[in-house]
């Protein structure tokens, strides 16, 4: 049985309004443009009217999750653990890819420890939600406990309703995590039924020997833990990660609290599944930032019915594709609220419109 928090926020979690939608669209195709001619930017549009009842953003936040992970020792990584923390300091001083493109959206950027191997001690700016110094090694056996898996997620859901209580009309999700795509992976395998080896990547740029040794970690953790697909905490708890716990509660308690999340890339993703897993309307809510250059990215994204709004060949995390997706959102609440009817703007309607 989930715990109360989580079944409170799973039992909140409601349809959109549909008939919203339609009323947003209608509006839509009555603006002085063909039909449909804005292609995506008009589903964007409605989609965010329809979850939130707002045609504009007042505040947007992205959440960068950070852990560490004791699968890191089977050399599944190019990088070295320790630029888990060294990262969070650079998100910490702005230095960062998704500071740079959160200034360039407009969105805060909110830096989570939900489990990295460092004391940081008290700094300004850094939400603390440690649940322990890294992850266990899913190789030798779970990588967290039920309990863990639940102290994430709940992290996660606290986020989110806090942010819905500040005002925050959309949350974007992010990762950092030395080792984090090899969970992510696992995540991918296990849900999909796919073998490990059509759903795992080079994550930081590992060489082919390296690329082959991450697989068959993949698949020894996966045979020793037997995650069941069937139970997302389940999975969560033995080949997932702290970060990708608080990106799935995110994810939960934005659904719940009726705000749209804009989903960022390979390990975000592991976290959105896991959240849809969990309640088949949560994909409502989501807004797949941009397709990964990972491969098991796609196949994430196409069991939670999503497509990605950008294509750009990224693969960095951080939640650098989350920013760049929020410019195109509030880009479509901009032509909602000011391209004129025609009528308002006495321009002669085509036949077919």
């Amino acid at each position: 049985m989930p715990s109360p928090t989580l079944a409170r926020t799973l039992a909140s979690i409601r349809p959109v309004d549909l008939d919203r939608m339609a009323a947003v669209q209608a509006r839509m195709d009555r603006q002085t443009k063909p039909r449909g001619s804005l292609g995506r930017l008009e589903e964007f549009a409605r989609r965010f009217v329809a979850i939130t009842g707002r045609e504009d953003i007042r505040r947007k936040e992205i959440y960068t999750f950070a852990g560490d992970h004791g699968v890191a020792a089977e050399g599944v990584s190019a990088f070295p653990p320790e630029v888990t923390p060294q990262m969070v300091y650079n998100f910490l001083a702005g230095g960062a890819g998704v500071n740079a493109l959160a200034r360039h959206a407009g969105a805060e950027v909110r830096v989570v420890d939900m489990g990295v191997d460092h004391d940081f001690g008290e700094l300004p700016g850094l939400i603390h939600r440690k649940i322990a110094r890294g992850t266990a090694n899913l190789r030798r056996g779970p990588a967290m406990t039920r309990d863990q898996a639940i102290e994430a997620l709940e992290a996660g859901i606290a986020l989110a309703n806090a942010a819905a209580d500040a005002g925050v009309d959309l949350l974007g999700t992010g990762d950092m995590g030395i080792a984090n795509t090899t969970p992510s992976a696992a995540i991918a395998a296990v849900f999909s039924g796919l073998p490990p080896t059509q759903v795992t990547h080079r994550g930081t740029g590992i060489d082919d020997q390296s690329l082959l040794r991450k697989i068959a970690v993949i698949e020894e953790g996966i045979a020793i833990n037997a995650p069941n697909p069937q139970n997302p905490l389940d999975v969560l708890a033995k080949v997932g990660g702290f970060e990708i716990g608080g990106i799935a509660g995110l994810v939960l308690g934005g659904a719940a609290r009726s705000i749209p999340v804009v989903v960022d890339g390979f390990i975000s993703t592991a976290g959105a599944l896991i959240a849809c897993e969990m309640h088949p309307q949560v994909r409502e809510y989501i807004f797949a930032a941009h397709r990964s250059v990972e491969v098991g990215h796609a196949v994430m994204l196409e069991r939670m019915a999503q497509q990605p709004i950008l294509d750009l060949q990224m693969r960095l995390g951080e939640g650098t594709g989350a920013a760049l997706a929020m410019s195109l959102i509030e880009a479509a609440l901009r032509g909602l609220r000011e391209i004129q009817t025609f009528d308002q703007a006495g321009v002669t309607q085509g036949r077919d419109q």
